[in-house]
């Protein structure tokens, strides 16, 4: 079996964990150590009791996640935090968070991903926070109520549901950005508008996004944060298992946003 540092030193370099910029409390790597073989491996797109309790019961004893532990940054170990860590411990898993070094990785990264589910071919980087571009964009040419469809079938696939910010019937996408998540923002709307990019796809975003879009010319496709964000976890186990020789398992556990 393979041991637990082998495969975080892989990932850490193929996702360029020190050198990508994040949020501090993302804690990107290897959160939480086992006692070294990794017999199985498991992906989610959280940290949370739902996904860790499915790991143990499917046997594996890494569990990759997109949103790690430590969202909330410091805090007692108590009530939810303590139960998740000391089930951890009891049953020897170790947990790795891959957050943005996720979103924007350009293979297995929950952006281009998506694009590709959709339909849509990315021809550049989108999404700007700090040194990188976490989204992608490109150019089509769709009824944008055809791409509504498709990623309310994407999205109910995954436990989800997607919606649209208003937009005539016969309104035709021919410039899309995509930001996995969070992604409607007033960064990435006042991005979009100077790309002249008419349509956005977004996990989720604030009410005031979808208000604003029609006056700034935009549509925007919520797709579900959960929903677009279960891609990039699901290719990265699966090319851990392949690269190491283990088998993996997919944790699903909407969160119905």
């Amino acid at each position: 079996m393979p041991l637990t540092a082998d495969i975080v030193a892989y990932l850490d370099h193929l996702l360029d964990i020190p050198a990508t910029p994040d949020s501090p409390t993302a804690l990107n790597g290897l959160q939480v150590a086992n006692r070294g073989p990794v017999s199985k491996v498991a992906a989610a797109v959280d940290g949370s009791q739902r996904t860790i309790d499915g790991a143990i019961a499917a046997g594996a004893n890494l569990l990759i996640v997109h949103h790690g532990l430590f969202w909330k940054g410091a805090q007692p170990v108590v009530d939810a935090q303590y139960r998740r860590l000391r089930t951890l411990f009891e049953h020897d898993v170790a947990v790795y968070s891959a957050h943005l070094p996720l979103d924007l990785h350009p293979t297995l990264g929950n952006n281009v991903l998506l694009a590709r589910e959709l339909g849509l071919t990315p021809s550049g980087t989108f999404a700007q926070f700090e040194s990188i571009a976490i989204g992608v964009r490109g150019t089509a040419d769709v009824l944008t109520a055809d791409l509504v469809a498709a990623a309310a079938r994407f999205a109910h696939e995954h436990g989800g549901d997607a919606h649209g910010s208003a937009f005539p019937a016969t309104r035709r996408t021919r410039s899309w950005a995509m930001c996995s998540g969070a992604g409607a923002s007033m960064d990435t709307l006042n991005e979009a508008v100077a790309l002249g990019v008419d349509t956005l796809i977004v996990g989720e975003g604030p009410h005031w996004t979808a208000v604003d879009a029609p006056e700034r010319g935009l549509v925007i496709i919520y797709a579900g944060h959960y929903a677009t964000e279960t891609l990039g976890v699901r290719a990265l186990a699966g090319d851990v298992a392949a690269r190491f020789g283990v088998p993996w398992v997919w944790i699903p556990a909407p969160t119905g946003r």
